[in-house]
């Protein structure tokens, strides 16, 4: 199999999101391919795909190919069993096809080689194993197992899983995955890391998991502008390898850049001189060559005139670099505040949903919570969280880690910090005048009504809202501008028309906005680029503000190890 991609480019009405792409995915490649929010991640695999046609350039394809994508839009009354039943009917029909070709093969005329390749294929496709693979592969991930249960009663994270399974179990030649770990737990993830290094045919991954890239591409496509404004190849295998050789490349950018810059205003201050003495209040004395000067200046300044074209022809036409995150200047306390109290503080909490509850999803992108199995009008109460003789106490510019596998209420518990979830057992108590900042997972699951919101509504626009109904502080305020999460470009479009990551994005300013003393981050990594994944993790690890953060990203844990740290089984 493989698949060509030739100077590849895609444009929005209005708005070029690709140019000048070109890569080759063959047997064996492991293509990870890393950008920023917006920078055409999804489009470029919806391009590979052919989901969408190129506005330019070309993709040639041979071999089948399958797309996992970051959203899965259910249809009603599709089910769990709708899915795996697709998979399997179409790998028993893609395998009865090879098997039929084999069996009218013409030993006399025909072509071995070709024969070989189609038995290989039916062999791996290996038809008579895939209801084994589904189900293994559905239950490592942690996906719903159940037939029955409609896909548009999951959480975000649980379709994705299902989808993925599946996908999976397919064994397409070429395999294109939109962040495939933003709603895995650390088992699932080393399980679907096993899947993709033994993957026969071909893979080309969009992530922002460091340790994804480090253990399974073996060249990474970073799509941001590059010197001439052209995406990049970098084909050292892992993440590390990527990152020193970007920050040599955009350090001698810089330089460059920087010089041109101070070529051009030193030039712009010989041309002012030049053109000063040229003035009209200016007259040579009488009796001077009056001619022979005026000629003089004349030539002086058309010298300038063609120095200034020299340097405007020789300049490096620098693209606008994505913006750097500048996280604000949040507060540990606010005055008069004792440091020995704790901001927030949870005793033996206890959280149930039942009756078909939504809340039994934890509102998070992975139906993390113990009722993930409590779907569909099932009145039987299920446990989200039971954390018995737990205290959970986040003091003034406190640090807490909150670990643990799908299904184990993390974002219960940061639900529960907020004063988000109702208590059945338990008690919760927060000093007055406490501001909290939250970033859910699942907040960019839009519901229908909101989706029509958000569809007209831009960033700015919300901003202003909650300012208006009085849910922020007007002395407490951050301007989402300042933060270089969104250009001003991107804060005037309607937020329906951004992207996941671009929405992800406004999620985090929105937590940031009203100045927080305490941050409860439930999976902060998911659908940012690794350049701001980089940014946000310094920043968080020296803010004076308290900082609660629950994430399966095995690097940003690695980065937190020196945290507190709260398992929950």
């Amino acid at each position: 199999m493989h698949l060509v991609a030739d100077e590849l480019a895609f444009s929005y009405p209005g708005r070029a999101v690709l140019r000048g792409v070109s890569v080759s995915v063959n047997t064996g490649t492991r293509l990870g391919v890393v950008g920023e929010n917006g920078s055409g991640k999804s489009t470029f695999l919806h391009l590979l795909a052919g989901r969408l046609d190129p506005s330019g350039g070309e993709v040639r394809r041979d071999g089948t190919v399958a797309l996992v994508e970051q959203e899965l839009h259910a249809t009603p009354g599709q089910t769990v069993g709708d899915l795996v039943a697709g998979t399997l009917d179409g790998l028993r029909t893609a395998a009865a096809e090879l098997e039929a070709a084999a069996a009218a093969f013409d030993h006399e005329t025909g072509d071995l080689a070709e024969l070989q390749r189609t038995l290989a294929r039916a062999e791996h496709l290996a038809a008579w194993d895939a209801d084994r693979r589904v189900d293994v592969a559905l239950t490592r991930l942690g996906a719903p197992r159940e037939p029955g249960r409609p896909l548009d009663e999951l959480s975000v994270g649980e379709r994705y899983r299902v989808r993925l399974a599946c996908r999976l179990a397919e064994r397409a030649d070429l395999l294109l995955l939109d962040e495939p770990t933003n709603h895995l737990d650390t088992g699932a993830i080393e399980f679907l890391t096993g899947e993709l290094v033994a993957w026969r045919g071909g893979l080309a991954v969009v992530t922002h998991d460091r340790e994804l890239l480090d253990d399974v591409a073996t060249a990474i496509l970073d799509l941001d502008p590059s010197w001439d404004g052209r995406p990049v190849l970098y084909g050292q295998p892992g993440y590390l390898s990527y990152r020193f050789a970007k920050n040599q490349t955009l350090h001698r950018w810089r330089q460059r850049y920087r010089a041109e810059r101070k070529r051009a205003a030193h030039l712009a201050e010989v041309l002012d001189s030049s053109y000063e003495g040229l003035s009209d209040e200016w007259r040579p004395p009488k009796g001077s060559q009056t001619h022979r000067r005026a000629t003089r200046a004349r030539i002086h300044v058309k010298a300038a005139d063609r120095l200034a074209q020299k340097l405007e022809a020789e300049a490096v036409e620098v693209p606008v670099p994505p913006p750097a995150l500048a996280f604000p200047d949040l507060p540990a306390m606010s005055p008069g505040w004792d440091a020995a109290e704790p901001l927030v503080e949870v005793r033996s909490p206890l959280v149930v949903a039942g009756g078909g509850d939504r809340s039994r999803s934890d509102g998070d992108g992975t139906g993390d919570g113990r009722g993930d199995d409590a779907g569909g009008g099932n009145s039987v109460p299920s446990v989200l969280l039971d954390l018995p003789g737990t205290r959970v106490a986040v003091p003034p510019s406190g640090r807490l880690l909150v670990t643990g596998p799908n299904g184990a209420g993390k974002s219960t518990l940061l639900r529960v910090l907020a004063g988000g979830a109702g208590l059945a057992r338990g008690s919760r108590v927060s000093r007055d005048g406490v501001r909290i900042g939250v970033v859910g997972q699942e907040s960019l699951a839009l519901t229908p009504q909101a989706a029509r919101r958000t569809g007209f509504e831009t960033a700015a626009d919300e901003a202003l809202e909650l300012l208006a109904a009085g849910a922020l502080d007007p002395d407490h305020v951050v301007a989402v501008a300042s933060l270089g999460l969104l250009s001003e470009e991107d804060l005037d479009r309607p937020l329906g028309e951004l992207s996941v990551g671009q929405r992800r994005r406004f999620e985090l300013a929105r937590a940031l906005l009203h100045v927080p003393h305490l941050l409860l981050l439930d999976e902060p990594t998911n659908h940012l680029s690794i350049d701001l994944v980089d940014e946000l993790t310094r920043a968080l690890t020296i803010t004076p503000a308290a900082v609660v953060v629950a994430t399966h990203d095995r690097r940003m844990r690695e980065e937190l190890a020196d945290w507190p740290e709260l398992p929950l089984a």
